[in-house]
Parts: C-alpha cells; sequence; structure tokens
C-alpha cells in the first residue's frame, strides 16, 4: 500500500488469520532488530479508513472457505524492500550469487535476534539490489512469529529461528562473527526496548497492559541467555558452524579453493 509519506509499505492488517498480535510482535522485534544495527525494513503504524477499505476490492482476507473484509484501524506496515522504483528483489539465490551477498555475515546477527526473541518460524529474508548494482544484500523480513507468534512465550527449540540454507553460516568461525550486533543486544538498555514497546497500539494486544509489561520483563531477562541458545543450535545434528573454532588467516589458500564457494569465487576469476 502507499503511504502518506509516499513510501510502499507491506501491511499486516489486525484481523489477519495468524493473530492479532503478531502486528506487535512485528513492530517490537522490528525495531529491536534496527536498534542493533541490521538490515530490516523500516516499520511504521498504518492508519487505514474505512472509506479506503470500502472502496478498495482488493482488501479482504481470503480464508479458505471464506472471505473477510480487512478490517479498518491502526495496522503494521514494514516498508516495501526495493521501493517504489525497485531494481531487483529475490527471495532465492543461487550458491554463488548467495556467496556474494553484501552482509553476508549479518545472518549471524539476525540468528542472535531471532533466538533472543524466540522465533519460532524459519528466518526469512530477501535479497535487494539497486538496478546498476551487481551484488545483492539481504534485507531481513517478517518477524511476525517471534515470541512464538500470539502466545507470547519463549520455547527454545534449537532448530527454530534459524535460515534454512547452512551456506549462511559457512564462515563462522567463533563469537566473533556474532559481533557487532550480538553485544549490542546483550547490552540494549531496558529503554529502548520499553520505547518500542510503548508505541504499540493496545489493540493489537487485546488492551492488557500488564501482558505487554510482562513479555517485555521477560524480554530484558533473556538477554544474558543469547550465547547459550545459539550455542545449542552450534551443537545440534544440523553442524551449522563447520568451521568453529578454526582463525580465518589459518584456512590455506588450497583449502580456500577447493571449497564449494572458494571453486566458484576461483574459476570466475580464471
Amino acid at each position: 500500500m502507499l503511504g502518506a509519506d509516499e513510501h510502499a509499505y507491506v501491511v499486516k492488517f489486525q484481523n489477519n488469520p495468524q493473530h492479532t498480535r503478531v502486528l506487535a510482535n512485528e513492530y517490537l522485534a522490528s525495531k529491536l532488530a534496527l536498534a542493533a544495527g541490521l538490515t530490516a525494513p523500516e516499520v511504521e503504524i498504518i492508519e487505514v479508513s474505512p472509506w479506503l477499505i470500502e472502496h478498495t476490492q482488493e482488501l479482504e482476507m481470503d480464508l479458505g472457505r471464506t472471505r473477510e473484509r480487512c478490517r479498518p484501524g491502526l495496522q503494521f506496515g514494514s516498508r516495501f524492500v526495493g521501493g517504489l522504483m525497485p531494481g531487483q528483489v529475490m527471495d532465492y539465490l543461487p550458491d554463488e550469487q548467495l556467496a556474494s551477498v553484501k552482509n553476508l555475515n549479518e545472518f549471524a546477527g539476525i540468528l542472535a535476534l531471532d533466538k533472543w526473541t524466540g522465533n519460532a518460524n524459519g528466518r526469512q529474508a530477501v535479497f535487494a539490489r539497486k538496478a546498476r548494482e551487481r551484488r545483492y544484500r539481504a534485507v531481513f523480513i517478517d518477524f511476525g512469529y517471534c515470541f512464538h507468534a500470539g502466545d507470547w512465550k519463549f520455547e527454545d527449540v534449537p532448530l527454530r529461528g534459524v535460515y534454512y540454507r547452512n551456506d549462511v553460516y559457512r564462515e563462522i568461525t567463533g563469537w566473533e562473527a556474532f559481533e557487532p550486533w550480538l553485544s549490542r543486544m546483550e547490552a540494549m538498555p531496558a529503554e529502548t526496548v520499553w520505547a518500542a514497546a510503548n508505541d504499540i497500539p493496545p489493540q493489537w494486544y487485546g488492551g492488557d497492559q500488564s501482558e505487554m509489561e510482562a513479555l517485555v520483563e521477560r524480554l530484558l531477562a533473556r538477554r544474558n541467555q543469547i550465547r547459550k541458545l545459539i550455542e545449542a543450535f552450534r551443537n545440534s545434528d544440523r553442524k551449522p558452524f563447520p568451521k568453529w573454532g578454526a582463525a580465518p588467516d589459518a584456512i590455506s589458500d588450497e583449502a580456500w579453493k577447493t571449497s564449494r564457494w572458494g571453486t566458484t569465487i576461483a574459476s570466475r576469476i580464471m
């Protein structure tokens, strides 16, 4: 949808089929990602009038057997990646292009955020580049299932909240790969979290302020658990960090050339 500020937004409505609270989740987790310095879209609270819904046939929910008009009022808006004049936005990249993503190292940072916020879904990302650029950058989207969607609880399962391709974690050799994002989360001021939570419209979570306060208190208490949650993923059968413990400069040129990424890059150079 086109906002009054002339920016395009992906808008989630209060009566979406997931849960009303996913709007609060999207807003709060997105604000935390941005505060940690991660690449995520700017978010806004969008007011959609009854007149616009009445005069826009497409503004309805497809619920399978039934359809329901979108509910007017305050909705969640995430800045549309690419804007009104997108260069190219992809949700999948072949291995060679994935390896050359400008901010591939940020997948470590978003992993820390997803563990902190208890994301019950897989990590979602799109890849964008401007019209004359050759390399893509990852933009992290869809935070609706943080805090376990509408349940507002934390079920810490090692393989939840992670990206489905191990390639994005391939070059992680130790805790330094998670910086500066991990330290920013661990030391994030309580005021930053409370400020984001206080901006959320009460109708997005049923108006019970005590439940929002309890969520923020639990979230703040989890800041010192993020490393433990990452370790549980590291020690899982998925083995996401094959180079853990190896110094980056200790990897030989020959090993780099014979790796899948190295071979692709080397062959392109030749």
